[in-house]
């Protein structure tokens, strides 16, 4: 396993739980840690041994945004050096986005700014009931650009609007109200809710979960209802041959756990 600077990865049997470590500045990331999560995320997605990944922060916050020292050299770079580290970014984003394996990210005291772009582009994303969510960057002259796809698919666009032009400060509860997380909870109850949800989760088959998050994708940006039919009807048709599925429709038939669960 790689040894990070900016984040922490601790694995647990089949679960690989990436913990955003700079607690002192409240997580903000820099191009290191931009860097370093996306190194993790191809990592992990490509780990045999890892079935889900948890994203979460250390300390009093999820993530602050932006590191305020790396906005001021921002401020001072060329349009050129400033695409290059934003691009960074973006395909931070679509690294998680497109991640092979399920990607829980838990949020609590605070995701601002930039940090909203982890929990859209995750599967599932939960939170403490008193978490802060803030879309800020019009209030400092700029745009949520690189984490608009994201938003915007998560909340749809005339929340969003609301949400990015208005800058204004949600809790936890109105996110999920909104579909910015998918649930909320008081504090205390989040571990043991993250824990129910890592358990349905592994549940799956490995090969299938993976499986049915490229499809996801594609029904949602490469196909049409028209297009879809053979493409669908041929995914489930491969699936059914394979190992795993073999194992799993025996499973069933036979009222026992199939292998990827008892051999956990």
């Amino acid at each position: 396993m790689t040894k990070y600077e900016t984040i922490d990865i601790k694995k647990e049997k089949v679960v690989a739980t990436i913990w955003l470590n700079r607690p002192d500045i409240r997580n903000a990331f820099n191009g290191i840690m931009i860097e370093e999560l996306t190194n993790a995320f191809e990592e992990l997605g490509t780990d045999s041994s890892v079935r889900l990944i948890i994203l979460r922060g250390r300390g009093k916050a999820f993530c602050a945004g932006a590191d305020l020292n790396w906005m001021r050299q921002a401020k001072d770079d060329s349009r050129e050096v400033n695409y290059r580290e934003s691009l960074k970014l973006s395909e931070c984003f679509f690294k998680i986005y497109t991640c092979e394996k399920p990607v829980i990210t838990c949020v609590h005291g605070a995701s601002t700014g930039g940090a909203n772009g982890l929990v859209a582009a995750s599967d599932i994303a939960l939170c403490a009931d008193d978490t802060v969510f803030s879309l800020s960057e019009v209030k400092i002259g700029l745009v949520p650009s690189v984490v608009s796809p994201y938003i915007i698919k998560r909340i749809g666009e005339f929340p969003a609007r609301e949400l990015m032009l208005t800058a204004r400060r949600i809790y936890g509860i109105e996110a999920a109200r909104r579909g910015l997380v998918n649930q909320s909870f008081p504090a205390e109850e989040v571990e043991q809710e993250l824990a129910m949800l890592v358990k349905q989760l592994i549940e799956g088959g490995p090969e299938a979960l993976g499986i049915t998050k490229r499809l996801i994708f594609d029904v949602c940006n490469n196909l049409t209802i028209g297009n879809s039919v053979g493409k669908t009807a041929g995914i489930i048709a491969d699936i059914r041959t394979s190992e795993e599925a073999q194992e799993g429709m025996s499973a069933y038939l036979e009222k026992r756990k199939p292998k990827w669960i008892t051999e956990q």
